[in-house]
């Protein structure tokens, strides 16, 4: 199940893991069906559509607005990751 935030939206509430994307990266199709396939719930941001989005993907990638980034509720942020690297920061959580 996904959330999606947009400019006009409350914030969201907290999820175990939110995905910063784009609506052009295919990256981000992908990691999202994959995702949605092993039944990982994230919380998913705009960069384009969120105007302080962008920017916390910059502090986490070096000053680049690579997607998708995910960062997770421990505040650990993942580049591009595999869906094993995304299964395993998720085991490697403390449960809330």
């Amino acid at each position: 199940m996904t959330a999606t935030a947009d400019a006009a939206s409350t914030p969201m509430p907290e999820a175990a893991v939110t995905m910063y994307t784009t609506p052009w990266c295919g990256y981000c199709v992908r990691l999202k069906k994959l995702m949605q396939r092993e039944g990982i719930a994230f919380a998913e941001v705009d960069i384009e559509a969120v105007p302080d989005a962008a920017e916390l993907v910059m502090q986490a990638n070096g000053g680049n607005r690579t997607v998708p980034t995910l960062v997770f509720a421990g505040g650990v942020a993942l580049t591009n990751p595999s869906i094993e690297q995304v299964k395993a920061q998720l085991d490697s959580q403390p449960e809330a």
